[in-house]
Parts: structure tokens; sequence; C-alpha cells
């Protein structure tokens, strides 16, 4: 297999460290054939389950067992022609693409090439409404009413679930960014859930499509999942309506993209492929971040120091006046817990390909329609790129341990001309979460040890994460 000298310096090599690092949960890593007997005797299609050892420690490489055959390329040196593509080969998976088309439609999160390019134009205004200290007001509404429903599941000593309340919430967020209105409970829980059906189901890795399937061939979703879908898109069609009113004067994300036009020839969307834009926005801006809050909290329950230091960060820095706008961006450590909990749980687990024609990737000669796995998961948890890569350690970002860190080897937002547009966002929105939750409740988990991950649309838990909260003195 292809090794390059994309590596962490030499002298950082080593396992060792100056403490014990906690190391969160993770499946563990198998020879291939087990890791195979694994998945199949689990029968809960966890791509990480399936991942092989040797996938951890290799630049590139053929895996599994397939009639299409799968590449996964680890090494940012080979990543980045692949995410760039100049020359549109290497298009989202068809399979990725068949999965999320009855949610998204043509969105831009799964077209390519000069449609995707088009789309791309018509709503890079929009982008203008994520700039950071215009959208901090709607995130700390947000959590003041957040806050006050936590206050009173803690009075009356109700568990709560991780999972929900971290969706609820990051949902309410991007709504009142996209939409300009918050997300009322019972709208909030029926697009949480249904989301949530939504990733369990189409998530799930059918071995036989994956191993003896046909590249481009048409995936037919199942009518419980089509109805998923048509109550999440329901939801953000009611949003938009208000929006398309007659006399509706917004400021917002959702009122740029209906105005959007491309340059070129002047066209706008239609109702459907605004509902594909919007819901992309809606959807990805809020349940990606939740997925890595999900695993912070937990990590935060499980390990007591890390929550001490984020409250001791947040008094040196605002003492007991609100966290404010440039209050929040001195949290250096708060911050740096949330990118770790990124590099250890990236919310988009695998970036897929396929390749459109025939072509090469470094030695490899790959065949039109094979699968080209780009894995954020094993590429930050890869053994050249990382010091104790399977360890929960923030400081690794922290700005004296800053020659550690490889060139393209920390993708959580993706890269290239696709790199997700709300990373500050969502980075902003995680710090601000961790630092006003963490400075007032503490949080223990109920069944650590049950808790594990498993890779479906985000990096989830495989069954929800339920905690005790007590309000701090």
């Amino acid at each position: 297999m292809q090794t390059t000298p994309t590596t962490i310096p030499s002298t950082l090599s080593s396992a060792s460290a100056a403490s014990p690092l906690y190391h969160p949960p993770r499946p563990r890593p198998l020879a291939e054939l087990p890791a195979l007997l694994r998945t199949i005797w689990q029968g809960d299609g966890n791509l990480l389950s399936l991942l092989p050892r040797d996938v951890y420690e290799v630049d590139a490489g053929w895996v599994g067992y397939s009639r299409r055959s799968i590449l996964i390329v680890n090494t940012p040196l080979l990543t980045k022609p692949i995410l760039t593509d100049p020359l549109d080969i290497f298009p989202k998976n068809d399979l990725m693409v068949g999965a999320l088309a009855p949610l998204v439609g043509e969105s831009m999160f799964v077209s390519h090439g000069d449609h995707w390019r088009q789309q791309r134009r018509m709503v890079d205004p929009a982008f203008s409404h994520m700039r950071l200290a215009k959208a901090f007001p709607a995130m700390d509404a947000a959590m003041d009413d957040f806050e006050a429903k936590l206050t009173t599941d803690v009075a009356h000593a109700r568990p709560v679930s991780l999972d929900r309340a971290m969706s609820e919430l990051t949902a309410d967020i991007i709504c009142r960014t996209v939409f300009s209105r918050s997300l009322e409970n019972e709208t909030a829980r029926d697009v949480c859930e249904s989301f949530s059906f939504f990733e369990r189901s189409v998530a799930h890795v059918e071995l036989k499509r994956l191993i003896f399937g046909k590249p481009f061939s048409d995936i037919k979703q199942k009518p419980d999942v089509a109805e998923a879908c048509r109550r999440i898109r329901g939801h953000v069609g009611a949003m938009l309506d208000g929006h398309l009113a007659k006399g509706a004067n917004f400021d917002d994300i959702a009122n740029s993209v209906i105005a959007a036009k491309d340059p070129a020839d002047g066209k706008r969307f239609t109702r459907e492929e605004l509902i594909d834009q919007l819901g992309v926005f809606f959807l990805a801006g809020h349940e990606t971040t939740a997925s890595a809050l999900i695993w912070a909290f937990f990590i935060a329950a499980e390990q007591p120091d890390i929550a001490h230091r984020v409250r001791a960060e947040v008094q040196a820095v605002c003492g007991d006046d609100p966290i404010g706008f440039e209050q929040l961006r001195k949290l250096e450590y708060t911050k740096n817990v949330f990118k770790e909990a990124l590099r250890l749980y990236p919310p988009i687990t695998f970036l897929p390909r396929v390749a459109a024609e025939n072509t090469e990737i470094g030695r490899f000669k790959v065949k039109r329609g094979a699968m080209i796995m780009i894995a954020p998961w094993t590429i930050h948890r890869h053994r050249k790129l990382w010091r104790n890569p399977d360890a929960f350690d923030p400081d690794r970002f922290s700005a004296d341990r800053a020659d550690e860190l490889v060139q393209g080897a920390y993708l959580p937002f993706g890269s290239g001309p696709r790199v997700c547009v709300g990373a500050a966002f969502a980075t902003l929105e995680a710090t601000l979460i961790l630092a006003r939750l963490l400075r007032r409740f503490s949080f223990d988990a109920i069944d650590p040890h049950k808790v594990q991950p498993v890779a479906r649309l985000t990096t989830r838990p495989a069954q929800e994460v339920l905690v005790r909260v007590k309000a701090l003195a």
C-alpha cells in the first residue's frame, strides 16, 4: 500500500504523554474478515465496525469485498485533488446521493459540476447572513429559552436526552438564523424525530448492495422513509411560505435565497428548489453541530476536569457577567473542546465520492464506478497523522502545539470548494452552548458503558445518551 512523508513530526510520534488521557468510546479495530463478520452479526450496518484495523495506518488502499471496489484515501496529498476536483471526475457517491435525494432533492449538497456551480453562485449572497456578529443575537436568544427549559427539567429531576436536547437547541438556533423565527416545541420535536428516523433508516449499510450492487443504480426508499422526508420538507415549506407571502420582508438567509438570481441568465429558484436549498441550510446547519455537541457533553460528563477547565476559563474571561460576542471569542480552551470532539467524532463520518471515469489516484488505477472513500473518521485517528490519535486531548489545538498539526489532516467541515460555509458559525455556536451550559450545570451520564458511536448520516451514539443534570450553586 502507498505511503507518503506527510506525517506528524518524528519527535511527537510516540504515544507518550505527561498524564493519562481519556479514550472515549469507539469500536475495537479488527482485521478485515473479522470486521465484516462482526458487522453482519451486529446487524446494524455500522460502517465504523466494518472498517478494518489497517485503514488507520495506510495512506491509501483497497478495502473490503465489493463488486465495484472501494479505495480508501487517508493522506492529505491524495485527498486534496479529489476534494478540489477541478476536472469533475469525482462527484458525490451515488449511494449517498440516492439516500439523500428524497430529503434535499437536487440541492447543492448533492449536485455536481456545472449544476452545483450555478446553485452556488445563486446562494453565495445568503452566506453573508452567517456573519458571526450578525448571527450571535439569535444564538444568544435561543440559549436563553433553552436554559429556562433545562432549569425546569432540573427542578423536576428529569433525565435529559443529550440527543434530543442538542438537536432541538441547534434546530432552534438555525431556524432563527434562516427564517427569523423560533422553532416551536411541537414543530422542533416533529422535525428532530423525523430526521432521526430518516438517519436510522437510510444510513444502515445494506451489505448486499455494497458488495454486489452495480454503480449508478437507482435507489428506492421505503414508504416510511419517504413519509419522514415529506414531513420535514413540509415544515420547511410552511416556514418558506411565510416569507413568500405578499408583503413579507425579512433580513435573513431565506429571504436572500428567495431573491437569488443566476447572474448569467437571471434564473430564480422554484418553490421546490427553495425547499431543497433551505432544507440543506436548516438540516445540515443543526444536525452536524448537534452530533458533535452530544459527544462533547458526554465526554465532559465522564471527565469532570474538562468541565472544570471550561468553567474556570469562562470565569477568568467573563467573571459573573453574561458571555458576550467579544468574550466568546477569547474562550480558547472551550473552543478546543469542541474542535477535539469534531476530530474524534466528525459529524460527517465519510466524504464518499465515485469515479465518473477511469482515472488514477496516486499509484492506484481506478475504474469508472469505483467508490472513493475519504473518511474524516480514519484520517482524524490515523497513526501517522496524530499523536495519541484515540485520546481526547483539547490541548492539541493550543497555539503552543501548532507544530503537531499536519496540514489537511483535520477536515470535520470538508475541504476544497465544497467546504462547509457554516464552519465558523458552528464553532461559535458550539462554544457558546458549551460555555453557557457548563457554567451553570453539571452533567452525569446514565449508563455510560452503553455509549458507542455509529456511522449514520452523522456520527451518532447508537442509543440516545441520557444524563442527569444539576444546577451549580
